[in-house]
């Protein structure tokens, strides 16, 4: 039988467990593995890597606790601003956008970008065109509002401080997810909605293919969630490829090597989760816990914080 598999995250630098109640708890486990479901089940029906990834990370995106789409962080001026990047493994396709607004699933306008253009990378108010002219649903203001985040907003602007979330020790906001389809084809994608009280129209790692997003049939796809800035300068998700693909490691050792060894080094938090050509999956971090799940065919679910 031929493996089959997805893992997806919604972020690295957890709560920490002494303020994570078991209540919580239970609502953000549950939204792990509900995006997890959707993608797996598009893989047991042969469908593609592809669409189970960006199946997993809507639903990521529609769940308010996890920093995408509708659950994003606000601006330092009062706007969601999102970034979104989706890649395929066989043709290394992709699509990506960064800076948009009112987009409901971020990652669906990188998708369509990669389908249905030649081009790869588009930003505000360009991406929002493209988003109106192929017809991807967007949201108002209303939408995307949460009395959680704007409270995480208005403690950023009295402290003066960009923040990475709020009400965790040191949440690094991301979702993503990674997939190998029956037919052996991988896929990755990475969404955000980026930091609370953000400026100068910063972009982290997540809607940079080799830096929080990348997948390759000749070896894996990864998804990061981590410091953006230390993922874009170490190139994370392309450099697993690279290890794998020019020195020989296994997927284990490359993603061992650069999450416990190379970004400690670099004094960098975060995670990633990875799937390798022959379905192994793996989900490191060096933070205190990442949002993770997981499911092959032929095994259980695993769901996992800490």
């Amino acid at each position: 039988m031929k493996k089959f598999g997805i893992a997806v995250h919604g972020g690295a630098g957890v709560m920490s467990k002494r303020k994570l109640t078991p209540e919580r708890e239970k609502i953000y486990r549950d939204g792990l593995e509900e995006a997890l479901n959707f993608g797996y089940q598009i893989l047991e029906k042969g469908g593609s890597s592809l669409d189970a990834v960006e199946a997993a990370v809507q639903s990521l995106e529609d769940f308010p606790l996890f920093n995408a789409g509708k659950g994003a962080v606000f601006n330092h001026d009062g706007k969601h601003e999102m970034d979104a990047s989706i890649m395929e493994g066989k043709d290394l396709f992709a699509g990506a956008v960064t800076g948009i607004k009112n987009i409901k699933n971020p990652v669906t306008l990188a998708k369509a970008i990669m389908q249905q253009s030649d081009l790869v990378f588009l930003s505000g108010d360009g991406a929002e065109k493209f988003a109106q002219e192929y017809k991807i649903e967007f949201a108002d203001d209303e939408y995307f509002f949460s009395q959680e985040r704007f409270d995480q907003l208005q403690r950023a602007l009295k402290k003066s401080v960009v923040t990475l979330d709020d009400g965790a020790d040191k949440k690094f906001s991301t979702v993503g997810a990674v997939a190998l389809d029956n037919k052996g084809n991988l896929a990755a994608a990475t969404s955000t909605g980026g930091l609370t009280n953000k400026r100068f129209g910063r972009i982290g790692d997540s809607p940079m293919i080799g830096a929080g997003t990348y997948a390759n049939n000749k070896t894996c796809a990864v998804s990061c969630t981590g410091h953006g800035e230390y993922f874009i300068r170490a190139v994370v998700a392309y450099d697993i490829h690279a290890l794998m693909d020019y020195k020989g490691m296994l997927l284990k050792e490359a993603v061992d090597f650069v999450v416990k060894k190379k970004l400690v080094d670099f004094n960098a938090e975060g995670g990633l989760i990875a799937i390798d050509k022959f379905g192994n999956i793996e989900m490191p971090f060096n933070s205190e816990g990442m949002y993770r799940a997981c499911r092959r065919n032929g095994d259980e679910t695993l769901v996992a914080i800490y």
